[in-house]
């Protein structure tokens, strides 16, 4: 069961027995991952239970500061204990609205990672062939007089910058103005691009712009949840946590969950479809038949707030239960079940994660999911929404500030008039700012830095030399003579050793900024500590190098004249002002000693906004829409006259679509699927969970998950060493037996070489085995779906 051991955990974790810091032994909420239960009924609060973990005695605290968790999206908030200068423990906070004072084990001891003996603490440049260590100045040094070589040499699509999913609103909206104002590059994108960009597309294609129109406390009312290839256990553990309490409460939501693998999530559903991977949007379509075959539409709500009906029943009349079990490899009757369950509740609760967004039709079904909660009329209202989850902390900040594919404050690229809206708003002439074409994905842009388009790169807070796909690829870049490649982060990793330049970059807990997490909650982190040796928070790092650059607005004056990142903020949330993510409210000063606020926070609702669209009126007008969308099957963006001539005006869309077969099925040569995900004591490529000695210890090793069938055919036995490979490379890791899918092979995607003294043989990391393929509206890479064959390894039993 999902809530095991729970009997024995205490509501309060702080237990000071766990003072080792060296050697931590095994803790409580390591193997009791979601803790206590708390049961509640539909309309009661989610009641408060505070998690902590302190090194020390409570006594030897000297203060606490607020901050929030960034080890997840859900964003929860949390208290950084100090003494002696240095983080000593976090404890939940009960008043605050995304948790209650609860904490995953992630936030329990990720903080840990701050401690790490290998933290970068002074710049390094390659010399010689070999980073050595030199001063500041010598460091941005090098940085400016290559930005100036790209520019001289290419022009402003010379130089690229690909961001973060966990640095802070300020920082981002600092990036977007140096790239997208200062230099004029459409080459800015973030690694959100590989987990969050189908969740901003799919809601823009349905809503005309992105933020989740509903709130967490809509699961607290809901009677039936649909959860869509979200493994929300082990993704998102508190808001897990919330959802076991509306299961384990006195009226139960119905839930739906669909995914291929028997995830803790799927153990607790009344319905589990676990369809062929790659087969989202076919069983979508049939649930949608059924809702309609069956009467279970809102035709008053339909008729009034959305357009696309016709077409979309006439799409899906094709897809009936026993079409789709054929394509899908469910039990027609599983399907009917599930859709009884979607379409006689009365407050829908529907969520999507990776297992849609990193397939090859990723916006297309998610915006299926979209059209469910539409044809029911659920949306806007108390109970009633659908969530385009996020996949890392401060993801939604990316696409608030234009550091990904969009431009800041939602602002739409094709709309002349915004984009002379943000130039006044930058004191910069609208020519500076590149809108010819939509902002550069990152997959592109790596694409253009291995042809030599692009001489200049620099990397802040990720590491695509192990989250990218088919990572030879990226590997490869460091051959490329014409490419100058600066990383900014904490720790030595896989990207750094490929750098020219490694600048050492403060953590969470040493410097302040805000981020919204994906229920629009916007918390405040305070910086606690000092970051070690020369380390530099990611804002002063970026004010520098726009001083350094000369970066002007029109008058002469700098482009970033920002001294704190306060300074940054209140600039970011002006340009909101009337944007559908209007924060021009939303003050240091108010988010001190807040729970969390939700946007939009405005001088109309001061206090923040729990639900969009409660009148029903959307996003999607031609002059207010932040994008004119697309064919969400071939990708082609819609013209601005076309979306002009047949503008919604404030209505919902419903888009349609046919299911497309993979572009890599399986074969003799290749006869099982890979899908990778997440496991839950790990975060994206370990650079901090990796150096955090009980989450280590939990999950130390790479594994495969096979389906015993499969794994009897080929004579492996729980443990053995398997050999997984695919038209692009190999890895080889211990099996495990608990597969649901025979012929579907699972690998988590978090391990990587920095920590292997055999670092030079790859075979370890998942993305050797993925291919480099993208959905055509999100350009999101297509991890869940590579064609493979799996041998058993030398050392079996």
């Amino acid at each position: 069961m999902a809530d095991r051991a729970a009997d024995d955990q205490e509501t309060d974790d702080r237990d000071t027995d766990d003072r080792d810091t060296d050697g931590c032994r095994a803790h409580g909420r390591i193997t009791d991952i979601w803790g206590a239960r708390t049961p509640f009924a539909s309309g009661g609060s989610w009641p408060p239970r505070v998690d902590g973990h302190l090194t020390v005695p409570p006594e030897r605290v000297e203060r606490w500061v607020p901050s929030a968790c960034v080890l997840c999206s859900n964003g929860c908030g949390l208290d950084i204990a100090v003494a002696d200068g240095r983080m000593v423990g976090v404890r939940g906070r009960a008043d605050d609205r995304v948790s209650r004072g609860r904490l995953g084990p992630k936030g329990l001891y990720g903080w840990q990672a701050n401690h790490a003996a290998d933290r970068l603490t002074r710049p390094l440049l390659r010399t010689g062939g070999t980073l050595r260590p030199v001063d500041w100045e010598t460091a941005m040094d090098a940085v400016v007089r290559r930005s100036k070589a790209a520019l001289a040499e290419h022009g402003p699509s010379g130089l690229a910058f690909y961001t973060s999913g966990q640095l802070f609103a300020e920082e981002y909206y600092a990036q977007a103005l140096i790239a997208r104002g200062g230099i004029g590059t459409p080459h800015l994108d973030g690694n959100t691009r590989l987990c969050t960009a189908t969740a901003e597309w799919a809601l823009i294609e349905s809503f005309g712009s992105d933020g989740a129109p509903g709130s967490y406390t809509d699961i607290d009312l809901c009677d039936t949840l649909l959860l869509v290839g979200h493994n929300v256990a082990e993704t998102q553990t508190v808001l897990w946590t919330r959802m076991l309490d509306r299961l384990h409460g006195p009226d139960r939501p119905g839930l739906v969950v669909i995914d291929p693998r028997r995830t803790p999530t799927a153990r607790e559903a009344d319905v589990h479809l676990a369809v062929r991977p790659g087969t989202n949007v076919a069983v979508l379509n049939a649930l949608l038949h059924e809702l309609i075959a069956n009467g279970w539409t809102d035709h008053a709500f339909l008729d009034a707030h959305t357009v696309g009906y016709a077409k979309l029943a006439e799409v899906v009349a094709p897809y009936p239960p026993e079409r789709a079990a054929e394509i899908c490899g469910v039990p027609a009757d599983h399907l009917r079940q599930a859709a009884r369950l979607i379409g006689t509740g009365r407050r829908l609760v529907s969520t999507v994660l990776q297992g849609v967004y990193q397939s090859h039709q990723a916006t297309a079904a998610a915006v299926q999911v979209n059209n469910i909660n539409l044809v029911r009329g659920m949306i806007g209202r108390p109970g009633a929404t659908v969530f385009q989850m996020n996949g890392q902390p401060t993801a939604e900040n990316t696409r608030e500030t234009g550091a990904d594919g969009t431009l800041p404050a939602y602002h739409n690229w094709q709309n002349e008039d915004h984009v002379r809206r943000l130039a006044e708003a930058w004191h910069l002439d609208a020519r500076q700012i590149p809108h010819r074409a939509p902002p550069t994905h990152a997959m592109e842009i790596f694409r253009q830095c291995a042809r030599g388009s692009v001489g200049f790169l620099w990397v802040t807070g990720t590491n695509p030399a192990v989250s990218l796909p088919e990572l030879h690829r990226i590997r490869s870049l460091r051959d490329s003579d014409g490419l100058f490649l600066v990383v900014s982060d904490a720790f030595p990793t896989e990207t750094t050793e490929l750098a020219d330049v490694v600048l050492p970059t403060a953590l969470w807990g040493e410097k302040t900024g805000c981020f919204t997490n994906a229920d629009r909650t916007v918390h405040l982190s305070e910086q606690a500590v000092e970051p070690p040796g020369e380390a530099r928070g990611d804002f002063d790092i970026l004010v520098d190098y726009a001083r350094r650059m000369e970066l002007t607005d029109r008058a002469g004056e700098p482009l970033l004249p920002w001294k704190r990142p306060e300074d940054a903020w209140r600039a970011f949330t002006a340009l909101t002002e009337g944007r559908p993510c209007d924060q021009s409210a939303l003050t240091y000063g108010k988010l001190r000693g807040s729970g969390g606020i939700q946007w939009p926070c405005t001088g109309r609702s001061p206090g923040g906004t729990e639900r969009l669209y409660t009148d029903h009126v959307f996003a999607t007008a031609a002059d207010y829409c932040e994008d004119y969308g697309h064919d969400v099957v071939t990708g082609d963006q819609t013209e601005p006259d076309t979306y002009r001539a047949d503008d919604p005006d404030g209505r919902a869309v419903l888009k349609a679509a046919h299911f497309v077969p993979l572009s890599e099925p399986v074969d003799d040569a290749y006869p099982w699927q890979l899908t990778t995900g997440r496991t839950v004591h790990h975060w994206h490529t370990r650079t901090k969970t990796g150096r955090v000695r009980p989450l280590q210890d939990a999950a130390p090793e790479m594994w495969v998950e096979l389906h015993p069938d499969d794994a009897a055919e080929l004579g492996v036995e729980e443990g053995d060493p398997v050999r997984v490979t695919s038209r692009r490379g190999r890895i080889e890791a211990p099996a495990r037996l608990r597969g649901h899918r025979p012929g579907v092979v699972f690998a988590p995607f978090h391990y990587g070489y920095f920590d292997r003294p055999d670092a030079a043989a790859h075979d370890r990391a998942a993305n050797e085995l993925t291919r480099t393929a993208w959905d055509p509206v999100s350009k999101q890479p297509v991890f869940k779906l590579t064609a493979v064959r799996v041998t058993k390894a030398a050392g079996g039993r």
